[in-house]
């Protein structure tokens, strides 16, 4: 079926912080700098561990995947917003829109089967550090891997081509700072109630999964973490661990609440907030997290300066 034939729009309008016009310009200098900060942070955590042989192992591997995922996930939205914060009426075409979508979808599936493998290996490490090199062999590694970037791809794909084809006949303003399917959804004009239900049936699973994959290798470490009888050495088998806690908590946190409620009955500048949560914050926060707490990664900057 051709495009013209079941929708009338052909550009979407992006609001984004329109209600605060004194503010476009402060916005606009202070997500600049958040940008930049995430570009450069990320990068660099990419380029030691790719250089330094001694990080070539699953944690920092991880890692690696990790600022990946977050510098590509920052880079789909910050230019997008921050042309829509520096123009009166930021626009963006149809198949420019959905393919925002496509890879905001990838990279947020991406993040959340990672964030529960990182979890996984830091149980296998903290709990069985005898059978560490046994549990998370290069296969094990790999497989995790590759299936959190093909539950990406997958999810980006499916849900991207069913709102996609919905007709938008309707407004063509998007008040939201990307093409989040919440956001775009609102502008269908058609029945979505049998797209609602498997997309949160969807998005359940790849929220929940991980999730509680999280919560039980943590409640395993914390057992393990009890039973080491000193206090020095409980603290930093723990504090291993806290950053991936933080990340989590910001990430899934505000993720659950945009995307297992689409129609939900926040106001648009809540939701506008929390998507700066899991699309601007924890892309900055990732890179400070993981280096200012690890000893390793803090020398291997220092040799690679």
């Amino acid at each position: 079926m051709k495009r013209q034939n079941q929708s009338s729009v052909v550009e979407f309008i992006l609001l984004g912080f329109s209600n605060f016009p004194e503010l476009q310009g402060q916005l606009f200098g202070v997500f600049l700098v958040i940008y930049l900060a995430t570009l450069i942070g990320n990068a660099i955590i990419i380029v030691i561990i790719s250089l330094d042989q001694n990080l070539h192992v699953p944690m920092y591997l991880f890692l690696l995947n990790l600022s990946v995922v977050d510098l590509s996930f920052s880079t789909v939205i910050m230019p997008e917003m921050l042309v829509v914060l520096s123009t009166e009426k930021a626009t963006i075409s149809f198949v420019g829109c959905f393919a925002q979508m496509y890879f905001i979808l990838l990279f947020g599936g991406a993040e959340c089967f990672l964030l529960g493998a990182m979890a996984y290996d830091r149980f296998a490490a903290i709990c069985h550090p005898l059978n560490y090199q046994m549990i998370m062999n290069k296969g094990v590694f790999m497989k995790l891997v590759i299936f959190s970037w093909a539950l990406g791809f997958m999810l980006g794909t499916l849900q991207m081509s069913w709102v996609s084809s919905f007709p938008f006949c309707g407004l063509n303003e998007i008040n939201h700072i990307s093409c989040e399917t919440p956001a775009v959804l609102e502008l269908a004009c058609a029945d979505t109630f049998l797209f609602e239900i498997c997309a949160f049936t969807g998005t359940f699973l790849i929220i929940l999964i991980p999730f509680l994959l999280i919560l039980l290798s943590y409640i395993r470490i914390l057992f393990a973490i009890l039973k080491i009888p000193s206090t020095t050495g409980g603290q930093k088998a723990f504090s291993t661990c806290a950053s991936h806690l933080t990340s989590v908590t910001l990430f899934y946190g505000t993720a659950n609440m945009t995307y297992l409620q689409p129609k939900s009955g926040y106001s648009p500048e809540t939701k506008k907030l929390m998507s700066l949560s899991y699309s601007l914050l924890t892309p900055l926060l990732n890179p400070l997290i993981y280096s200012l707490q690890n000893s390793e990664m803090k020398r291997a900057l220092m040799k690679l300066w």
